[in-house]
């Protein structure tokens, strides 16, 4: 039924869509930013060379150049795929232990309070300075690179998963309770869709760091990967390679934050309506 009724339904216009008032506004808001990036990089351009010598700041034209270079023989997939696999592979290690250790603590207050000071010593040390010991322990590879992306990410998705399932409205756990409940069923009725808003805070938070973590692990060690094509153009003294380097990040970051974007939208639709009716206000 549902489907023959989708048939007799027509699509709506091109129009229909325009007319929109949150398509008119989502235009808008795109076309300024549009519009502030080509005014950026006009000013760039131009006060290069005349205002700042290039040596500092290289010239936008000069970075696209160098991408394309990098484009066209493959430098840029090569080793923006290893900084991916590095990356993505950390994440989704960490995120999972971080959800899971902050789920089971959440529930189990006892090991909770055992365990704080433990875990606030492990969180207040910088990762980075882990690092070396990383690559004394497991080399210069791919997986160095991945415990300390997976170690950064850990703790800041664990803190937030955390603060989530205590925030759970205690009454509905008890209500639950009260109605024989077993406490698989409250945790995946109650204390995980509660918790959900925070643990996709923690994951948003992470997408840099994750980052960060391969970047600075190919900084500090390694052949390949954009960490390496950073710290190999710095080392040219080729300031139109490392912004090309940073742009390649900067575009790396913006993917996996839509994918994370993509995935909390599939399993919390309802943020994805409270954004659309304050985008409606």
């Amino acid at each position: 039924m549902n489907a023959s009724l989708a048939k007799t339904i027509p699509a709506p216009s091109l129009a229909e869509r325009l007319s929109d008032p949150k398509v008119r506004k989502r235009i808008k808001i795109n076309m300024a930013r549009l519009a502030l990036f080509m005014t950026f990089m006009i000013i760039w351009q131009l006060s290069a060379g005349t205002l700042i010598s290039t040596f500092f700041i290289s010239r936008p034209t000069d970075i696209f150049a160098v991408l394309y270079r990098w484009l066209i023989d493959g430098t840029l997939f090569f080793h923006a795929s290893i900084t991916a696999t590095e990356a993505l592979s950390g994440f989704v290690i960490g995120s999972l232990a971080g959800i899971a250790m902050g789920t089971v603590l959440g529930r189990w207050q006892a090991a909770a309070d055992l365990l704080e000071p433990f875990i606030m010593a492990f969180y207040s040390l910088p990762k980075v300075a882990l690092a070396p010991l990383f690559v004394m322990w497991l080399g210069i590879g791919m997986t160095m690179k991945i415990v300390l992306t997976a170690a950064v990410v850990f703790f800041l998705v664990f803190l937030n998963t955390y603060t989530g399932v205590r925030s759970v409205s205690r009454e509905l756990v008890v209500i639950m309770k009260l109605m024989g409940a077993k406490e698989s069923h409250v945790l995946t009725k109650v204390v995980i869709p509660s918790a959900l808003t925070w643990v996709f805070a923690g994951l948003r938070i992470s997408v840099p760091y994750a980052l960060i973590g391969a970047i600075v692990g190919e900084l500090i060690a390694s052949n390949r990967g954009l960490g390496y094509l950073l710290s190999s153009s710095a080392g040219q003294f080729d300031t139109a390679g490392v912004f090309a380097a940073l742009g390649s990040v900067i575009v790396l970051a913006a993917l996996l934050n839509f994918a994370v974007k993509k995935l909390e939208t599939k399993l919390a639709p309802w943020k994805s309506a409270e954004l659309s009716r304050e985008m409606t206000v």
